[in-house]
């Protein structure tokens, strides 16, 4: 099902990284940076949580407002009951959403979020998504104390905030439309091979996009995966040249974006992460949208829905993937 929205508009955005982040291609379209991933705490879940009050607090700077005058902070995390969200959006708005999608919670953000401006409901969101690298090991992987060694098809968890601010007041960049993804299972079990457990949801989601709406691939300057990596992309790419002879030469990944996979090897596939692609689209996608170097924008990101114990209990990795169409005014 796809949404369309009149008057929803991006006022502003932020981002916050941390190091490995900070070595990449984007670097100087971030608003803060970090070279410690403690991020001056005692534990990596207290970094996280101090990243998303960091990403509020720049958010607010720069947009203008003040916390009580946010209607509703929507937004979540890979921890444990999003707590680095709930922790760290403590005092702000007068409304929480708390969410969850995996790495596809930043579109289910901004898709959920539209929905209430559209409706009427209320005037502003504070849309917000984080994600730590050693915590999400820690939790979904094994410690990065156990040593482990990572395949090549693995991606590497982003490590830092981002938050972006939708309202009903008209600004440069505003939300087009949106398509709700829908859970899909293709029996993938390996939780170090991402890209092919979520490209399936992509393919949904894309095909039943371009239907709803009657447009081609190629009415989008860029159609933007949220974190297949390298791998990933490919299969979508080969499906649709095989089922289609569709191309998809404005197809990318915001995993493959974030970083230089040349120069920095431990990122191995790509980035993930429900920041990876708010840091990629909320700076980098954001700026280019404003300068009108890019008049539309496709955002596909993916989320991995499956947690460690049902991995133990034998268990395949349902996906999904939530589409928002970006178009500068």
């Amino acid at each position: 099902m796809t949404y369309f929205f009149n008057q929803v508009y991006i006022e502003e955005t932020a981002t916050i990284c941390g190091p490995y982040e900070k070595k990449g291609p984007l670097r100087r379209y971030f608003d803060k940076t970090y070279d410690d991933l403690y991020c001056g705490k005692t534990s990596f879940e207290k970094a996280e949580i101090q990243l998303v009050k960091d990403v509020i607090v720049m958010l607010l700077k720069k947009s203008g407002y003040k916390k009580e005058e946010i209607d509703v902070v929507m937004g979540g995390d890979l921890s444990n009951q999003i707590t680095a969200t709930t922790y760290g959006s403590l005092g702000v708005g007068n409304g929480f959403v708390g969410i969850y999608a995996a790495c596809s919670t930043s579109s289910l953000g901004l898709l959920l979020s539209a929905c209430l401006i559209q409706g009427g409901f209320v005037q502003n969101s504070l849309c917000m998504v984080s994600s730590h690298n050693l915590s999400s090991e820690r939790q979904f992987r094994y410690p990065i104390e156990y040593g482990s060694l990572r395949p090549h098809t693995s991606t590497f968890t982003a490590t830092g905030a981002g938050a972006c601010l939708l309202s009903s007041e008209k600004s440069d960049v505003r939300i087009d439309c949106a398509t709700l993804g829908r859970v899909m299972d293709y029996e993938q079990t390996d939780p170090n091979d991402m890209g092919r457990v979520m490209a399936p949801g992509v393919i949904d989601t894309l095909k039943r996009h371009l239907e709803d709406t009657g447009r081609n691939a190629s009415y989008y300057d860029l159609i933007v995966t949220g974190d297949l990596g390298k791998y990933g992309v490919e299969i979508v790419r080969d499906y649709f040249q095989k089922e289609y002879q569709l191309s998809l030469p404005n197809l990318q990944d915001c995993g493959v974006l974030l970083y230089d996979l040349e120069k920095q090897k431990e990122i191995h596939a790509g980035g993930s992460g429900p920041v990876c692609s708010a840091l990629v689209v909320y700076s980098y996608l954001y700026s280019l949208l404003r300068e009108k170097k890019y008049k539309r924008v496709l955002l596909l990101a993916t989320g991995a829905l499956f947690s460690p114990m049902m991995l133990y209990q034998k268990q395949n990795i349902p996906c999904v993937c939530h589409a928002v169409s970006l178009e500068a005014v």
